[in-house]
């Protein structure tokens, strides 16, 4: 059972269940021809979804083409769609690659419905086996860790309250958890969690990123982070398996907005006494 961040039962977001059958018949199939194409939709819902932010470069043709499982003509074509789309700028030179420009166009939409929609079913049993393992991770991480671990875990924290812009954010975000799940000591574990990032994520091992998420990490790092140091196993646990529905409510909301449709209103329980969060500081 999903938890919200007060540890109480989190009620499931039947937005999309009612609304997909529905959106599917009226609107239709859609499809992508060529493996390209396919690969081209990806990258821009990963853009939409803030898996890589304004100003930021993507990965490298040979980084993407091993990472996704495709060839290297596959990516320049994606890109060169991508990149017609006026989502991102091919540069030449040194410091060349592909640069995103803005989150959407008018191709994003579309690029949703087709990357996310014939794997929803999938995707939601990864976001239930996601909360589970990375509660785990939590609890593990605040029974075994050591000196060394709870310094790293602290000072991934500040980075991440100290962070001028998302960019560094996103990073400190990345760093927290990576220090989190290497005080488990245990390697497969924290490849499993790695796995799991990717799956739920659409192939890319970071997660969407905008200033709302920023803000509503915020304390939940703060708790988590602090469950973990002082060795609070049962508390870990709670935050580390709420933590991450916010990937999945994410997801659920681009999806919604790429129907055309008002975002439903959250639900979930929030713990008053958590601090008010903030944009990263400027």
């Amino acid at each position: 059972m999903r938890r919200g961040p007060t540890g109480d039962p989190a009620p499931r977001d039947e937005t999309l269940g009612t609304v997909l059958p529905e959106l599917t018949r009226l609107l239709g199939p859609i499809e992508s021809t060529t493996a390209g194409a396919r690969l081209a939709d990806q990258i821009v819902t990963a853009i939409a979804l803030g898996h890589f932010l304004p100003g930021q470069r993507l990965p490298a043709e040979r980084d993407l083409a091993e990472r996704l499982g495709v060839s290297r003509g596959t990516v320049r074509e994606a890109l060169a769609q991508v990149a017609a789309a006026g989502l991102v700028e091919i540069r030449r030179g040194r410091t060349g690659g592909a640069y995103v420009q803005q989150p959407w166009s008018a191709r994003s939409a579309e690029a949703i419905r087709t990357t996310l929609e014939p794997q929803w079913a999938t995707l939601e049993e990864a976001f239930d086996l996601r909360g589970l393992v990375e509660g785990l991770v939590a609890r593990t991480a605040a029974e075994r860790r050591d000196s060394r671990d709870a310094t790293g875990v602290a000072a991934a924290l500040r980075a991440y309250e100290q962070a001028r812009d998302l960019t560094a954010a996103q990073s400190a975000d990345l760093r927290l958890h990576h220090a989190v799940a290497r005080a488990t000591k245990n390697p497969r574990l924290v490849r499993l969690r790695q796995t799991l990032l990717t799956e739920v994520n659409i192939g890319f091992a970071v997660e969407p990123f905008t200033e709302a998420v920023y803000a509503r990490a915020l304390p939940q790092h703060q708790q988590l982070a602090r469950a973990v140091v002082d060795g609070d196993a049962e508390a870990a646990w709670r935050i580390g398996s709420a933590h991450f529905t916010i990937t999945a409510d994410e997801l659920r909301a681009a999806l919604v907005r790429a129907a055309g449709l008002p975002p439903a209103r959250s639900t979930r329980a929030r713990t008053r006494s958590a601090p008010r969060p903030a944009s990263p500081a400027r």
